[in-house]
């Protein structure tokens, strides 16, 4: 395996593979362990690879006078603090290991994003194959090193990130154990403008790291998600609800269950289009080949002896006879058997120059 690629289960993750489609429920939970688990099902049938949530304490994470950014206070009401809000959003150790069981049952993979050490150690000894660091830590070397140093997979989140401090953050996991990496580039707004979105950044984060890079998409709709995966996104993940009315701070930049099939099934088609780059007619086309393209014609009717010339030959459909682009071969070689006006020449109707 090069080292721009890595397996997580069965599945590998790299520019040579299928992306790796991640279903981000995130806190669309709200903090109801039974609507997590319809919402396991709902990406389990979509099609996506995985499923994320979010593993933190409201009190590790935030102070109890940090405000809320404009599009939570949007969405969730000015009238209390992140704290508050977040502290309804939790979802304890018990519940997170339902959650890893009903995955495991669905046959998706569970995985989730740690936002303080201890919520780290808990998603280790859940048994989880990889770890998703949010955009959020990526100037927390402290929280960049504890997770690498366990030496599963990671996947790190961009938003909001200079290139210079994403190169930091990648030489500290590397420094930290040196696991499996992968970027996902990110524009960290609720929804994200499309114009903000900056796919090309994808392919700076690889050529500069070397490692997989995907796209962790909050613009609405899938159109950009479909042009990440047809620039080389290794990675898509994208949030999603079961109803973008439904109270919270991320519902309404998410996807619905059918729209994540639609996206599952766009880019699985996108991926099929792609091709290996070859440039060569295609099955499909061999019925269109044979009507479209023009064969040299006979230009009135020729008798056997005559050695064929330009005046004797017209170009026109079908194109199951000589091709025009083998004219000068034609030309100068000897009719064999008569040929009718209009009629298609074939090289069995030549003989030798």
């Amino acid at each position: 395996m090069s080292l721009a690629s890595f397996r997580v289960g069965d599945r590998v993750i790299g520019a040579a593979a299928p992306a790796f489609l991640v279903a981000e429920a995130g806190v669309n939970h709200n903090g109801d362990p039974a609507l997590a688990r319809r919402l396991i099902a709902a990406a389990a049938a979509a099609g996506a690879d995985a499923v994320k949530f979010q593993t933190f304490r409201a009190e590790a994470l935030v102070t109890r006078h940090a405000p809320k950014a404009a599009y939570q206070a949007e969405t969730t009401g000015s009238g209390e603090g992140q704290w508050e809000m977040l502290g309804r959003l939790e979802l304890g150790p018990e519940a997170h290991a339902a959650l890893r069981d009903e995955s495991a049952k669905r046959g998706i993979l569970f995985f989730s994003s740690p936002f303080d050490e201890a919520s780290a150690d808990t998603l280790e000894a859940l048994g989880v194959a990889l770890f998703k660091l949010p955009s959020g830590e990526i100037t927390n070397p402290r929280l960049l090193r504890h997770v690498a140093a366990k030496g599963r997979p990671i996947i790190l989140s961009t938003g909001m990130s200079t290139l210079d401090e994403v190169a930091a953050a990648v030489a500290v996991i590397r420094g930290a154990g040196d696991p499996p990496l992968a970027l996902l580039h990110c524009v960290s707004a609720y929804p994200a403008p499309a114009e903000e979105t900056n796919l090309r950044a994808v392919d700076t984060l690889r050529e500069r790291f070397g490692c997989p890079v995907g796209l962790s998409d909050h613009t609405t709709g899938i159109e950009i998600a479909l042009a990440a995966v047809a620039r080389g996104a290794a990675i898509v993940e994208k949030h999603f609800t079961l109803d973008k009315g439904l109270p919270g701070p991320d519902h309404r930049a998410s996807l619905e269950p059918d729209e994540l099939a639609g996206l599952v099934r766009a880019v699985r088609r996108v991926e099929a289009a792609l091709g290996d780059g070859e440039k060569r007619p295609m099955p499909s086309e061999a019925d269109t080949r044979r009507v479209a393209r023009k064969s040299l014609v006979a230009a009135r009717a020729i008798r056997p002896g005559e050695r064929l010339t330009a005046d004797l030959i017209a170009v026109k459909r079908p194109g199951t006879g000589i091709s025009p682009a083998d004219l000068d071969r034609a030309l100068g070689r000897t009719v064999v058997r008569a040929l009718a006006a209009d009629e298609v020449i074939d090289w069995a109707a030549l003989g030798d120059a």
